[in-house]
């Protein structure tokens, strides 16, 4: 995120990190990707640190309430630190656990912070285009992580559409957006434009779903677009786990390619074929999963900031080549 969370400075980092026996030297915000805050910690010996504070009330893809989104944070990290410690799959970036033994630790009502290694590489962009050598890596990577047995625990992620109802009755009735921010009007109008259309793509959604028949389920990251890379000579790693859950392998596999020769790869490392329609399948859900949480958010209390202007363009993007 761009915006600094409200409510935590660095005085309760400070205090979190010695949950994990670090004395912090220095913080540094760093505004990057989208949904979680991020710093950089030196230690007093000269260690740095990657702390990321998931906002407990913007992770509607894990629970609809703050104590359930912490839960199952808490089992999604807990999954990628057993897919690197005790599945020997170097690529994961995985949190490091307390003196407790917490992959996530609480901080405040809303807050919690994981701890992670500091680590070398090229990172990525989301909505990067990668070459044709690069998807191969990375479908490489994915393989190795399909293949292994799930971590105990691991959350079924079956593709569905969380909040779909609310968005089409929202779509159905734009005035129940409400005046909570600068970006609710301009939302209901949006919704009142192309309301019907996306109303349309919820059904259709729908509908493909229904007939989904997933032959096969596999640990899945969830979100390997390029944003969540880092590249070193020897291939990419993968950050931001608290997607992982276990699904068809084309919940992954979409984010890097529908090309059925390049997909060959895979099958040929695998055994397994990836199928057409789970593919589309998931790439549409990834569009209205998008929008479902934009006009959540501007549907609720928000402020005009560097994150909120940036959500706006990217709803009004999603919704017009939905509708389209």
């Amino acid at each position: 995120m761009l915006d600094r969370p409200a409510n935590v400075d660095e005085h309760h980092l400070r205090d979190a990190l010695a949950d994990w026996g670090i004395h912090t030297e220095a913080l540094a915000h760093l505004p990057l990707g989208f949904g979680d805050h991020h710093w950089s910690a030196t230690d007093t010996s000269g260690r740095r640190w990657f702390l990321t504070l998931a906002d407990l009330e913007h992770k509607p893809f894990l629970g609809g309430d703050a104590d359930t989104v912490l839960r199952n944070l808490r089992r999604a990290m807990d999954a990628a630190a057993d897919l690197h410690d005790g599945h020997g799959l170097g690529f994961v970036v995985a949190p490091l656990r307390s003196g407790e033994g917490a992959t996530a630790v609480r901080i405040g009502d809303r807050y919690a912070l994981s701890v992670f290694p500091h680590t070398q590489g090229t990172p990525g962009d989301f909505g990067q285009e990668l070459t044709a050598d690069q998807r191969g890596r990375v479908l490489d990577t994915l393989a190795r992580l399909h293949r292994r047995t799930p971590p105990s625990g691991l959350r079924a992620t079956p593709p569905t559409l969380e909040g779909a109802d609310r968005l089409a009755e929202l779509a159905a009735d734009p005035g129940a957006i409400g005046d909570h921010g600068p970006f609710s009007a301009p939302t209901a109008e949006l919704l009142a434009e192309h309301g019907a259309l996306l109303g349309a793509r919820l059904d259709e959604f729908g509908r493909r779903a229904a007939r989904v028949t997933p032959t096969r389920k596999v640990t899945t990251h969830g979100e390997p677009h390029p944003g969540n890379l880092l590249w070193r000579s020897a291939g990419p790693l993968l950050v931001d786990w608290d997607t992982v859950g276990l699904a068809s392998p084309e919940r992954d596999l979409w984010l890097v390619t529908d090309d059925p020769d390049e997909l060959t790869r895979y099958t040929e490392a695998t055994g397994y074929r990836p199928d057409p329609g789970l593919l589309a399948l998931y790439r549409l859900r990834w569009d209205l999963q998008d929008v479902v949480e934009f006009v959540d958010w501007f549907a609720a209390p928000h402020q005009r900031g560097p994150d909120t202007e940036q959500t706006w363009r990217d709803l009004g993007s999603l919704v017009r080549g939905l509708a389209g």
